[in-house]
């Protein structure tokens, strides 16, 4: 009796270190914030709806908290509406943007990229790159969305990531 017991344990251990491992398996694996490795260029395919939708939305009122053409944007809700609109799921704030995206040098970025921005030492800022150092952006209440270039001097001074959210 004392032997069944300890042969239906030993068969309940392997089960659980099966289902264990499998579920281990089945999860996302981590993306590094930085790799060494050269960076895969990236197809515009992808991207560029979400930057002429964007383009298309200058003029929109900013409204904080807004992720609507008809009721307004902030800076994160465009980059959320934008992207849903073209069927990717991203983040609603601009902090878990930065989180979702694989930070790249300015250099790589492509249109429907993502540029962050800072206010002293807080991310206060995104915008959707639309190339040519050009980005499309919600800039703040009393404002619309608009185009702005990152040789400004505010722009170049507070720009603290460039980040790609699709492949």
């Amino acid at each position: 009796m004392r032997a069944m017991r300890s042969d239906r344990a030993a068969g309940l251990s392997g089960v659980l270190a099966a289902v264990l491992l499998a579920a281990g398996c089945a999860g996302t694996p981590a993306v590094p914030a930085s790799t060494t490795a050269e960076p895969v260029p990236a197809s515009t395919d992808l991207r560029s709806p979400i930057a002429e939708l964007a383009l298309s939305m200058v003029g929109v009122p900013y409204r904080y908290g807004g992720a609507d053409p008809h009721e307004g944007f902030d800076c994160s809700g465009l980059v959320y509406y934008t992207y849903a609109a073209n069927g990717h799921a991203v983040p609603r704030t601009s902090q878990g943007q930065l989180n979702a995206s694989r930070q790249i040098p300015l250099t790589l970025a492509i249109e429907g990229d993502l540029v962050f921005f800072r206010n002293q030492q807080n991310l206060s800022h995104v915008g959707i790159y639309l190339g040519d150092g050009r980005f499309v952006h919600a800039p703040s209440s009393g404002g619309a969305v608009s185009v702005a270039s990152l040789d400004a001097p505010y722009y170049q001074r507070h720009l603290i990531a460039v980040g790609r959210l699709l492949p």
